[in-house]
């Protein structure tokens, strides 16, 4: 794949592929915003920083389907994204799936109750091991409370000795990959998945620093 393939592929998969969210992202690694500008070495230099920021080249297979595959295939990322898991792979996700379930598929997977046991496990996996506060409580700011910023601050906490008190340093890891011009009240999702993207990269080379 030449090089500007792969970034666009990677800017597709963690969600920077609206046209100032590239360019900011080019700008920032090269100084230029266009990849038509760039040298060879410059865009090899922007596969590198997608790939620091999470990408991984995936090949070219079905995706899983069912209606709860979505789901399902988010909190697998999210587990990936705190390392609890050495493989983001389908397959490793439908190994947990068929333990849960006895349902070799999410194809197949169609009762609620059965979509229950695996959701409601992988979540209890991330909040025992990952330390992400599924809670809902009314004291938790709104910023806080989608799942995205809630993965993101239990990986902010592995990263810091379990420490999530940190607001104003949690919250310059999170302009470091956003911009500085971030505002906690205005993140969408795929903001979280951003952050969640870079601050996975960190918490796997902490857990595997070879």
């Amino acid at each position: 794949m030449s090089a500007v393939k792969t970034i666009y592929a990677g800017v597709r998969q963690l969600g920077l592929d609206a046209e100032e969210d590239r360019r900011d992202l080019y700008e920032r690694v090269t100084g230029k915003r266009r990849l038509r500008d760039m040298r060879p070495r410059e865009k090899d230099a922007v596969v590198e920083e997608l790939r620091r920021l999470g990408f991984r080249r995936v090949s070219r297979r079905r995706k899983l389907d069912g209606p709860y595959a979505p789901k399902l295939q988010a909190l697998w990322i999210a587990a990936w994204n705190l390392g609890l898991t050495k493989s983001r792979d389908d397959g490793a996700l439908l190994a947990f799936v068929r333990r849960q379930t006895g349902i070799d598929h999410t194809r197949f997977l169609r009762d609620p109750k059965d979509a229950a046991r695996a959701i409601e496990g992988l979540k209890a996996w991330l909040a025992r091991d990952g330390g992400v506060d599924w809670s809902e409580a009314k004291d938790i700011p709104a910023w806080a409370r989608p799942p995205g910023a809630k993965v993101a601050l239990a990986q902010f906490a592995r990263l810091n000795g379990g420490n999530r008190e940190q607001f104003p340093a949690f919250w310059r890891a999170v302009q470091d990959v956003l911009g500085p011009r971030s505002n906690p009240g205005h993140l969408g999702r795929t903001d979280w998945q951003k952050v969640m993207n870079a601050l996975g990269e960190r918490v796997r080379a902490e857990s595997d620093p070879a």
